[in-house]
């Protein structure tokens, strides 16, 4: 758990075992961590160069822990302002890349990630900087990553970002699939199954996305193409928004899972399209369903969409027609 201050492991026992005693020497703390005592010793100098032991003036050879609130502490504080250091370089690198991004060409909005470890890793890069949403089409044969190895997912859902995910139908047939979507969902994840997808796809906050391409025989290691803001990425948000749109939703049960038709609304829209048909502007919705602007913007033009309508006035006829709102 110190690791995160800098500690290895034979540090973080040595100053645990240093905690819960007066004092004690090398040779016996080697002895009881059954660890080599020049491991042991270079740990203590480790330890003592951070500030959590001292050599004891009372036990010649012995060494004393320092007070965890004060040692620890000041690691923490040491810390939070080389994160804080680190952010401020974020936000500077972040607005030359704008900068950059800007006088790009069209070719340059692409990149190719070539070799499947590269692609891994770019994938597991995009969920651990997502901050909003991430939005991803599964189709049945693994590109990259499996369900079961995607660790970056559950880290992000436990920060709260939304994932939005569209499956292929074919996936369930694999073996355990089913409990694995079903433990998604209870962590939070939003799931639609459909017939076909056209490819595989993942999107970080809109703004990034993620293409993997099976392998060739003029590239078997396969690869992946990364789009930045572009036409293009409109393009596949669409499409990701039609799919969505078209797609079953996925509900856990007592035995696994099972299919809502895609007709159905949840809650939230279902709240959105009622204010919106009774006359409140996208601002008095916000404040409504404690929503930012943008958020409410975002829903009432993703069930246009789904509508597949170009007017709020088209919307609330399609909506009635559908029976959406039980009307």
């Amino acid at each position: 758990m110190l690791d995160v201050l800098g500690l290895d492991a034979i540090e973080e026992g040595a100053y645990r075992r240093l905690i819960a005693l007066p004092s004690e020497s090398l040779e016996t703390l080697a002895a009881a961590m059954e660890v080599e005592v020049a491991d042991v010793a270079a740990a203590l100098d480790g330890l003592e160069e951070k500030g959590l032991v001292a050599r004891s003036t009372a036990t010649p050879g012995h060494f004393v822990a320092s007070p965890p609130t004060l040692a620890l502490g000041s690691l923490i504080v040491q810390r939070q302002e080389e994160i804080r250091r680190a952010q401020l370089e974020l936000g500077r690198l972040a607005e030359q890349y704008r900068g950059v991004m800007a006088d790009r060409s069209d070719t340059d909005v692409i990149e190719v990630v070539r070799g499947t470890q590269a692609v891994a890793q770019r994938f597991g890069q995009m969920q651990r900087g997502a901050s909003e949403e991430v939005l991803a089409l599964v189709k049945a044969s693994v590109a990259v990553v499996s369900a079961d190895e995607n660790v970056d997912e559950d880290a992000a859902l436990a920060r709260g970002v939304t994932y939005r995910v569209v499956v292929e139908r074919a996936a369930f047939a694999k073996p355990g699939f089913v409990d694995l979507v079903a433990e998604s969902l209870k962590a939070g994840e939003l799931i639609r199954v459909t017939g076909d997808l056209p490819l595989r796809l993942i999107v970080a906050d809109r703004s990034l996305a993620l293409l993997p391409l099976a392998p060739t025989a003029a590239n078997a290691a396969g690869g992946a193409l990364l789009v930045h803001p572009s036409g293009l990425l409109d393009a596949l948000l669409h499409l990701f928004d039609l799919v969505w749109a078209s797609a079953n939703e996925v509900l856990p049960t007592a035995d696994g899972t099972t299919e809502l038709a895609a007709e159905r609304l949840d809650d939230v829209d279902a709240r959105i399209l009622t204010l919106l048909l009774a006359g409140l502007t996208d601002h008095a919705i916000g404040g409504q369903l404690g929503m930012s602007l943008r958020t409410v913007q975002r829903r009432v033009s993703q069930l246009m969409d789904r509508a597949q309508v170009v007017t709020r006035f088209q919307l609330g006829h399609e909506a009635s027609r559908r029976g959406w709102l039980g009307v």
